[in-house]
């Protein structure tokens, strides 16, 4: 793992509205994660996890504070700068998948790379090498419904991974799977992160989950907390 930091969340406040009131999430909140690491964001329902998540990858924006990615300062971008932004460096994991179901796994991964100037032979190669690297080379023209949960979220991930993206997101990866498919997926992001260098930060409830990342923090009440993985 690179010592250089690669994600830097400074004084971060994240407050949303609900009619009149004001509900704070975040508080003054400071993170870095370095270039190739592994973090495991835990913390109770409701804590900010997934708000904090939305906000390194660009998917909404501090109320107050700084958020850096490699040097940029996608806080101050426009809407259309962000949007590329998130094309070039994101990839997402989401916990139910998010699979479209008229599409096969190889039609799926490719999604994301209609936002770049690859050909349509391109995009297939592309994404029958995504599908190769999460163990699914075997099941390129099926469908999700035909799919396991733990063979929809390798597509997930082959999806996200096909832009070979500067940093993975993954919000609750494994909560809606079995133990067995979800330590296959753990392992899949162990492999990914080690192998392949790729900079995790996966929001998880479970300290099994947890426990494969090389580091784990806390937040509670918009703060966090460090702790040894």
């Amino acid at each position: 793992m690179s010592n250089a930091a690669l994600v830097q969340v400074q004084n971060v406040t994240k407050t949303f509205h609900r009619g009149s009131e004001d509900v704070p999430v975040l508080s003054g909140l400071d993170l870095m994660v370095n270039q190739g690491e592994f973090l495991a964001l835990m913390g109770p329902s409701g804590s900010g996890k997934s708000t904090l998540l939305n906000l390194i990858g660009g998917l909404d924006r501090p109320t107050q504070g700084s958020v850096s990615i490699g040097g940029d300062r996608i806080d101050q971008l426009s809407d259309r700068e962000l949007a590329a932004w998130r094309a070039r460096h994101v990839g997402f994991v989401f916990q139910f998948y998010n699979l479209m179901p008229v599409l096969n796994a190889q039609r799926n991964v490719e999604l994301p790379l209609l936002l770049t100037s690859l050909n349509k032979s391109e995009r297939r190669q592309h994404a029958e090498t995504a599908l190769n690297v999460v163990g699914l080379s075997h099941r390129l023209k099926h469908y999700p419904r035909t799919l396991s949960g733990g063979e929809q979220q390798r597509v997930g991930i082959a999806r996200a991974i096909v832009t070979d993206p500067t940093i993975l997101l993954c919000d609750e990866p494994t909560g809606d799977l079995d133990r067995k498919s979800g330590d296959d997926i753990l392992t899949l992001l162990q492999t990914l992160n080690k192998e392949q260098g790729k900079t995790i930060i996966m929001v998880t409830h479970d300290p099994h989950a947890s426990a494969r990342a090389s580091r784990i923090v806390h937040l509670d009440k918009g703060q966090l907390s460090a702790q040894p993985a």
